[in-house]
């Protein structure tokens, strides 16, 4: 079906599932969003990425679209979530690298002696192991930054379930890496924070 550039119209026409709808809504606020992430992130691949992140979001929830809402104020919450996230991670990266910066002085090892990629895989490698559900509800909660109440939502289970599903996630991978401090303290920095 035909739009106008009518907002209301695209917002009724996405919550059908009109992919054409989602198309005219990202051109008229894909740039504008695209601007209002640069100014924070100063970074154009990351505002680029948020800008996708946040219309991936608006396509996953177009069903709970209420058009009663200010759908441009919708969209931009979706993005201010999203940068806070952004800030989050890095503020923890950034923790990171002190602890490790630390514990290796005090070891007298060099930071850049340390195999980072082989230490992830390890961590890979072990929640490969977990049952299908725990290992989905631990990497979205760990790498896709999810909160347990989206995830809850998405996979249709209760957010104690996701909550319980993590800690035992965290506490196997604990157990395994026992007595290996650099990459527990890896572990910790990028899992736990």
């Amino acid at each position: 079906m035909p739009y106008s550039y009518n907002e209301n119209d695209l917002v009724t026409g996405l919550k059908n599932d009109d992919a054409e709808a989602f198309d005219r809504l990202f051109q008229l606020y894909g740039q504008k969003l695209y601007g209002f992430a640069f100014k924070y992130l100063r970074s154009e691949s990351e505002a680029e990425e948020m800008v996708q992140e946040v219309f991936v979001r608006l396509w996953e929830n177009r069903s709970s679209l209420k058009s009663d809402y200010s759908f441009k104020s919708y969209l931009f919450t979706i993005a201010l979530n999203q940068i806070r996230k952004f800030f989050n991670k890095r503020t923890s990266a950034l923790r990171f690298m002190e602890q490790l910066h630390k514990e290796t002085l005090s070891d007298n090892h060099t930071v850049d002696s340390i195999d980072y990629g082989s230490l992830l895989r390890r961590i890979d490698e072990i929640v490969d192991t977990f049952p299908e559900r725990k290992k989905q509800i631990f990497l979205k909660s760990r790498k896709e930054g999810k909160t347990s109440k989206e995830i809850a939502l998405e996979l249709a289970i209760s957010a104690g379930t996701v909550d319980n599903q993590v800690s035992d996630a965290l506490r196997i991978i604990r157990e395994t890496l026992k007595g290996e401090s650099i990459v527990i303290l890896l572990f910790a920095a990028l899992f736990l924070s």
